[in-house]
């Protein structure tokens, strides 16, 4: 299989650096980069010391990754280099997720790390080795349409990647390529066995890379552990109806580990507090969100007024409107959560988005309403 990598010149005549985090994706996106002619450079990510890096699996640009892609590399006979960035992504995606669950907030830092380390970092060091582009494993399509760079959902709906890069720049998506855009899973592993790679059975990463086991909670309180204290439990109208074991155990819109009966319906987390170390809970009809507003605004495509929105990763895109950084959704929408990331399309054309500042609950749009 032949890709076009949409350069310029002819692929003997071009270098091609390849983002590499040892899974199959970018190592099929580093075979077919070798098999267009160019000339291909390999890069990893060491985002963990080398002691706590052995030790994880089911994560990426840790210590069997970096190994995998190194062999990879042999494998296809270009040169590897692996860069340690675990400084800059301590402080700028772990140490920011910390921050935010102690906030009482939602992080995404996949999209934290796509605006840091992997493309902002990632694409420098690539100029700086004379790289016509940087290529990585990403499902999304980079589409030219007349001499303006798009970015669109990935082919497959169930592999897009699109949510965790709203935040990248007109200038990074001329020189960034998306070569499994347009291809399902299924074909990317059948790539890999065809170029006889280790990786091709290799499983996809799960979770957050720097917590595999999926214990957000025993991180963060690592980290930060004022959110362990124990709290209050009230309801909506400030009454106490229990006690909780620490902010840190919760986010918004979550049922389990609240633990009070005799209620009339099931509650559901609505409000965090953490200076008060207070929860507020309430019916699941309280979680319904009507409007919210949207800070540090990234815009790959036009700002436009009628929008499509994704507030989660797997969440499909709702009907909104725009205005500035305020976003009114065309119906009340469920989990939605300060802190998260709210994604703007038109149709698959990724627009851009920011993060969700502030929400205003269905409910109270209503009390506003009649009382004016």
């Amino acid at each position: 299989m032949q890709i076009d990598f949409g350069l310029d010149r002819a692929p003997r005549e071009t270098r091609i650096v390849v983002a590499m985090s040892g899974g199959v994706d970018s190592s099929v996106v580093a075979a077919l980069a070798a098999r267009s002619g160019a000339e291909v450079i390999g890069v990893t990510l060491q985002l963990y010391d080398h002691g706590e890096a052995v030790k994880r699996s089911g994560s990426c640009c840790a210590g069997q990754d970096i190994y995998d892609a190194r062999t990879v590399a042999d494998r296809l006979g270009f040169g590897h280099y692996v860069l340690d960035y675990e400084s800059r992504f301590r402080t700028g995606v772990i140490d920011r997720f910390a921050d935010e669950y102690a906030r009482g907030r939602t992080p995404v830092p996949c999209s934290l790390c796509n605006q840091g380390v992997k493309f902002t970092d990632l694409v420098a060091f690539a100029k700086e080795l004379g790289a016509d582009c940087l290529a990585t494993g990403h499902y999304v399509r980079r589409v030219v349409n007349g001499g303006r760079v798009e970015l669109h959902k990935g082919k497959d709906p169930a592999r897009d990647q699109s949510y965790f890069l709203y935040g990248t720049t007109q200038e990074q998506l001329d020189f960034l390529r998306f070569p499994l855009g347009d291809l399902p899973k299924k074909e990317v592993r059948r790539i890999a066995e065809a170029e006889g790679l280790a990786v091709a059975s290799k499983p996809d990463s799960q979770d957050i890379c720097f917590v595999p086991d999926g214990d957000y909670a025993g991180l963060v309180q690592r980290l930060r552990p004022e959110t362990i204290a124990p709290g209050e439990i009230v309801d909506m109208q400030g009454n106490v109806l229990g006690t909780h074991r620490g902010v840190v155990h919760f986010t918004i819109g979550q049922r389990r580990g609240i633990e009070i009966g005799g209620q009339k319906e099931p509650l559901y987390v609505v409000g965090i507090d953490p200076d008060a170390r207070r929860l507020v809970v309430g019916p699941r009809r309280a979680l319904a969100v009507e409007a919210m507003r949207v800070e540090q605004l990234n815009w790959i495509g036009e700002d436009q007024a009628e929008v499509a929105v994704k507030v989660r990763s797997l969440a499909p895109p709702v009907p909104a409107r725009l205005a500035g950084e305020q976003v009114q959704f065309e119906r009340p929408e469920y989990g939605v959560a300060p802190g998260q990331a709210a994604v703007f399309y038109d149709g698959t054309r990724l627009l851009g988005g920011g993060w969700i500042a502030e929400t205003v609950s269905a409910e109270q749009g209503q009390m506003n309403a009649a009382a004016a």
